[in-house]
């Protein structure tokens, strides 16, 4: 299992939000916020979640590798599991 998240440093609606992704499928990824942190699949953001602050250490003792946020593009990236951000779409 390759589930990878960083840092709860991104704000958004008065809170902290990480980024969780998969560097080896999009199913993989799936099927771990199902089972561990019950986010529904509606809340994908097209190769990632956001994970609210507080889940954040719930998703580390299921198993979610912490890294930071350049290691974990970077790993995205390197799967080939990284969207391309559309012309004037809003980062987050």
């Amino acid at each position: 299992m390759a589930v990878l998240i960083d840092p709860p440093v991104w704000p958004w609606r008065g809170r902290r939000w990480s980024h969780l992704v998969s560097d080896v499928s999009y199913d993989e990824l799936h099927a771990f916020v199902a089972t561990e942190l019950g986010i529904p699949r509606r809340a994908f953001q097209g190769d990632h979640y956001d994970v609210p602050d507080e889940l954040y250490e719930v998703a580390v003792a299921a198993g979610a590798e912490p890294v930071g946020g350049r290691e974990l593009l970077a790993r995205l990236v390197g799967a080939g599991l990284r969207l391309k951000k559309r012309r004037g779409a809003v980062a987050g």
